[in-house]
């Protein structure tokens, strides 16, 4: 099944909207579902180390990362919220059409927007590494990610709506921060609060 490097580019910018299934499904049945880190592992609150080698090491890396979405329904996923120190994320996420978008960012960098690009969303965000808690959050409704594809070129992806916030979500992921920590400190409380009387509906790594 082709990788992202044999998708059609457009104005520089991957088209991550093609061939959604069988490429997540491709991924996915390679690759063994791992448990999920949360809030207070601390491999969640440090950046994480760049990727270097885009080798078959860091191709099962991908496969496993889809195999823990899918177990744990998410529509995004960073390295280290299974428990790997490294700049990679995978997504399969709708935006507010109902277009699926589906691929891999490894070293992502989000991009500053221009004033007139910078309109706030606040809707509802959660986290599985905050898991049974939401919190309103506004992020920018548009957001662009530079990076590096799993072979290493480098790739551009754009989302709006639900799917910009899931790429600025999983980068912040790679940079050590929740969404949890932008909250305000009465928020923060009680999406952890949420979070303690919830329970995961799919394996966690427990906290020592």
């Amino acid at each position: 099944m082709a990788q992202q490097t044999d998708e059609q580019i457009n104005d520089g910018f991957v088209v991550d909207t093609e061939d959604c299934e069988e490429r997540e499904q491709a991924y996915r049945v390679r690759g063994t579902a791992r448990p999920i880190t949360v809030v207070g592992n601390p491999v969640l609150h440090k950046e994480c180390q760049d990727v270097t080698e885009f080798d078959d090491e860091l191709a099962a890396l991908i496969d496993d990362m889809f195999a823990s979405q899918r177990a744990a329904e998410g529509v995004g996923l960073a390295a280290n919220q299974i428990g790997v120190d490294l700049k990679v994320f995978v997504y399969d996420c709708p935006d507010d059409e109902g277009v699926r978008h589906t691929g891999v960012v490894c070293n992502p960098v989000i991009q500053e927007l221009s004033p007139e690009l910078r309109v706030l969303d606040d809707s509802n965000e959660g986290c599985l590494s905050v898991p049974t808690a939401y919190a309103s959050l506004a992020r920018p409704d548009y957001a662009e990610v530079h990076g590096q594809d799993p072979q290493g070129n480098p790739v551009k992806v754009r989302g709006t709506g639900y799917f910009a916030r899931c790429l600025q979500h999983e980068t912040d992921h790679l940079y050590g921060r929740l969404y949890i920590d932008r909250l305000s400190k009465r928020e923060r409380k009680e999406a952890l609060r949420q979070m303690a009387e919830g329970t995961a509906r799919y394996e966690t790594v427990p906290n020592d």
